[in-house]
């Protein structure tokens, strides 16, 4: 009577035993990850491909001249960053849709390359408002006349791609966040060893 009673309260500890459900709510969070990655990923390469074709077709002429996206460095810049940055969504977002576990080098190459074309992006952005900035108000300083008065299509055409491309800026802050989440939670920091050179990443299990 003594070993059924025990092995009954064994079997029910066992039971309310919380680590099934831990593991259960890695495993899901794991999931909601896995799905909202991709979907995350291929936001920023539609607005990069936005700004991208707005500022390719801005040009205009008229009376006073004409003025297109390519007489500028900064929008220059800003299409190729746009460019590169959806071409590396696209491709990331492919690879994060695998259904395979994820590796530590891919973990670190994405969190490494979203701080990268996060900055990059950023910077383009950045010097693309202070052309525009100059375009609408001139700096007599610099003998730089305000352009907007004569172009304002152009400016309106390049104001709009502008803030796209500062929305994306945004979904990439949220991708570096996403992906340091993936990458720290599943992986540790590298262990440095006192009187060796050597450096250990630790799988967590």
């Amino acid at each position: 009577m003594m070993e059924k009673r025990d092995k009954g309260i064994g079997g029910g500890a066992a039971a309310n035993s919380p680590l099934p459900l831990m593991g259960q709510n890695e495993e899901g969070n794991a999931a909601a990850v896995r799905t909202a990655e991709p979907i995350a990923r291929l936001v920023p390469m539609a607005l990069c491909v936005s700004a991208l074709v707005i500022m390719l077709k801005n040009s205009q002429t008229n009376d006073f001249g004409s003025l297109s996206y390519s007489d500028l460095g900064a929008f220059r810049y800003l299409v190729h960053a746009n460019g590169i940055c959806a071409g590396y969504s696209l491709l990331s977002a492919i690879i994060a849709a695998m259904s395979r576990p994820c590796t530590m080098p891919q973990a670190w190459t994405f969190f490494f390359l979203d701080q990268v074309l996060t900055y990059l992006i950023l910077a383009a952005g950045s010097v693309s408002m202070e052309v525009l900035y100059l375009a609408r108000n001139g700096d007599v300083a610099i003998t730089w006349s305000a352009a907007c008065g004569s172009f304002g299509g152009f400016c309106y055409k390049a104001t709009a791609s502008v803030i796209i491309t500062f929305v994306a800026v945004a979904c990439y802050a949220v991708l570096s966040l996403l992906s340091s989440y993936k990458l720290f939670s599943k992986f540790d920091a590298p262990i440095a060893y006192p009187g060796k050179n050597i450096e250990v990443a630790a799988f967590q299990a």
